[in-house]
């Protein structure tokens, strides 16, 4: 196991012990930037998806960490540098005020949630300080409209505890409650449906203890009866090399078989019923044969007219996975970030898996596989990755640059091809850097590509910044 530096720039100097309401004991474990970034949505209503590209370490105002996001608009020549807003809690109408290590940007999930025809941003700010107390966090919708992102409100947490908003998750499946905001925290997770209001009126909160400390969420329509259903990964188990995995309503349906610490869904097989991919174990197994797979693994659960039965038994893929390209690795922690999404237009979402501390002639360098949707069949064949390494790639890997800390898909210039989205947040000293690879006719090609840096984006700080955000690299 490699250990990592926090990604405030700081090293932790002790780990806490977290309290939970359920019986199983929790390993010691640290706050960390969350999981998720933001897909690319139509802010503005000009007919192309907008960029996310978080920087949770961004220093505010001389606010050290403070924390910010950078929208690059979309157009029919692709993004550009010159067409962004950057956004932090100092901006007009945005909730709250920029302070040191806040972290505004840590997790961030977009959907239309007020049904305007406008996409809306969810943001996170775990470490804020709140009159619930030290680092209790905060969530924040910035509402979209025909000038962009330009107000914001608040989604309050009704719990007492700490790091509220480690991840969020956001999903329309239609008005109302088909709308919802899923929130993790480390006393549980907060779910708020609709009707969503753009002056921070929604249609219920509802506050979930029954698990362990949430450390991501996801939403998925797994028995296709048109209603989000809530995923939560809980913060490293004892006797687990990950979280428990719940599924439903008060996710009392735990899966008895496997385990992870990141969470997505998208319909693998085509078969018209949302999947659960959850990426167990980026961890080594502390039992080999027993839990985990040597360098991480991702978890795939199929979604069914009856959902996701609690036996289900998931399929496993690693880099031993055959047609899976590398190796498992000590260290490799395959299954850092995930995203799933069509991206050969086949009607088959595929897996987009980080492992951000591969060694690829490099050490830690980062490496993302892609692993195709199939109707029939095992999954792997067909896979293929991407490194600094590949040709057409902008700039080259060095060690420890964590290239694939975060993932996204979506399509920017509007032609149906939807493009790939990589960060590296440690990639020069911890300012971080995005890479923007073209949608293709088989998927995502590094022809074309481009990459963005902190300083391309306006942010003039020599280290931690983090642009594109950190993922997992706080717990892995």
């Amino acid at each position: 196991m490699v250990n990592r530096c926090d990604w405030r720039g700081g090293w932790r100097s002790g780990a806490l012990l977290i309290a939970a309401v359920v019986s199983a004991p929790l390993l010691s474990a640290t706050p960390a930037a969350a999981v998720h970034g933001a897909v690319p949505g139509d802010f503005n209503g000009d007919g192309y998806r907008d960029a996310v590209l978080p920087a949770p370490g961004a220093n505010v105002a001389g606010k050290a960490g403070a924390g910010a996001v950078v929208v690059l608009y979309g157009s029919k020549s692709g993004l550009s540098t010159s067409r962004r807003a950057t956004i932090t809690q100092n901006s007009a109408g945005v909730p709250g005020a920029a302070e040191t290590d806040d972290g505004f940007g840590a997790a961030t999930a977009t959907a239309d949630l007020n049904r305007d025809g406008y996409a809306d941003l969810v943001v996170s700010t775990p470490y804020e300080d709140t009159p619930r107390g030290r680092d209790a966090g905060m969530v924040t919708v910035l509402w979209g409209g025909k000038k962009g992102l330009t107000s914001g409100t608040d989604l309050p947490a009704t719990t007492a505890g700490s790091y509220y908003g480690l991840d969020v998750a956001a999903l329309s499946t239609g008005p109302g409650v088909k709308t919802e905001v899923l929130v993790a925290g480390y006393e549980g997770a907060m779910s708020f449906t609709g009707p969503f209001s753009s002056n921070g009126g929604y249609g219920r909160a509802l506050e979930y203890r029954e698990t362990a400390s949430v450390g991501s969420v996801a939403l998925g329509d797994f028995n296709k009866g048109g209603f989000p259903e809530e995923v939560a990964v809980t913060v490293r188990l004892s006797g687990l090399s990950g979280g428990a995995v719940y599924i439903g309503p008060v996710f009392e349906a735990e899966q008895r078989r496997g385990n992870g610490l990141i969470a997505a869904t998208g319909d693998v097989n085509g078969d018209g019923y949302t999947d659960l991919v959850v990426v167990g174990d980026p961890d080594e197994p502390d039992k080999a044969g027993a839990d985990g797979a040597l360098g991480g693994r991702v978890l795939l659960w199929y979604g069914s007219a009856h959902g996701i039965a609690r036996a289900a038994e998931p399929v496993q893929l690693t880099q031993d996975t055959p047609g899976v390209p590398g190796a498992g690795e000590r260290g490799d922690e395959f299954g850092g970030a995930l995203t799933v999404a069509d991206l050969n237009r086949d009607g088959l979402a595929d897996i987009v898996v980080g492992a951000p501390l591969e060694d690829t002639g490099r050490r830690n360098a980062g490496q993302v596989t892609v692993i195709p949707g199939r109707r029939t069949g095992a999954l792997g064949g067909g896979a293929y990755a991407f490194t600094q390494n590949t040709a057409n790639i902008p700039d080259a890997d060095e060690s420890e640059d964590a290239f694939g800390s975060t993932v996204a898909v979506g399509d920017i210039n509007k032609d149906g091809k939807p493009e790939l989205l990589i960060s590296a947040a440690e990639e020069n000293f911890s300012t971080g850097a995005v890479w923007v690879l073209p949608g293709g006719t088989g998927g995502p090609t590094a022809k074309g590509s481009q990459v963005i840096t902190a300083a391309s984006v306006g942010f003039p700080q020599k280290e931690n910044t983090r642009l594109g955000g950190y993922g997992l690299l706080g717990v892995l």
